[in-house]
């Protein structure tokens, strides 16, 4: 068990009790609350852990290691940049598939850009959210920062990584 596990353990105990004291029919309501968002979002989670399963096969390591890896530091950020503006899908989808890339070696500054740049830029979330109630000018304003801010991010998360690591 590590650390976050065992985060995660303990606050869902905590909030077990708290519920539980409040009203036991809370508990009740939280686990059907629990079965609506995992009804919902069941499929992308399966999917998400797929295609990180597939990409664990199909992308021999020495590959992965050339494009993402910390030998090429540049080339790896720029390549999860890229990918981050163009792979769909949500959370369930990209963290499954960034954690395989880690654990398969890819270093932590091109994962830190991929992840910034597919939390930042959505075009899905732009035109059908963000354009038509705020307005393009504002859109705009959000968008160009949001493409151009993780490579810089990927950079200083790649320097702030090795400090931690040390330690």
């Amino acid at each position: 068990m590590d650390a976050s596990f065992l985060i995660l353990l303990g606050l869902t105990v905590i909030a077990l009790g708290v519920a539980f004291a409040r009203d036991p029919q809370l508990v009740l309501r939280g686990f059907q609350s629990t079965a609506r968002l995992l009804g919902g979002v069941w499929m992308e989670l399966a999917l998400g852990f797929v295609l990180a399963g597939l990409l664990d096969v199909l992308i021999p390591p020495p590959v992965l290691s050339r494009f993402m890896g910390g030998d090429a530091l540049g080339r790896g950020i720029v390549v999860g940049w890229a990918a981050g503006l163009v792979m769909p899908g949500g959370p369930y989808l990209v963290f499954p598939v960034a954690a395989n890339l880690l654990r398969a070696g890819a270093a932590p500054g091109p994962l830190i850009a991929l992840l910034t740049a597919k939390t930042l830029v959505s075009p899905i979330r732009m035109l059908t959210y963000e354009a038509p109630l705020l307005g393009w000018p504002l859109t705009l304003a959000r968008l160009l920062p949001g493409v151009l801010l993780p490579p810089v991010l990927g950079v200083l998360g790649q320097w702030l990584y090795t400090i931690f690591a040390r330690r």
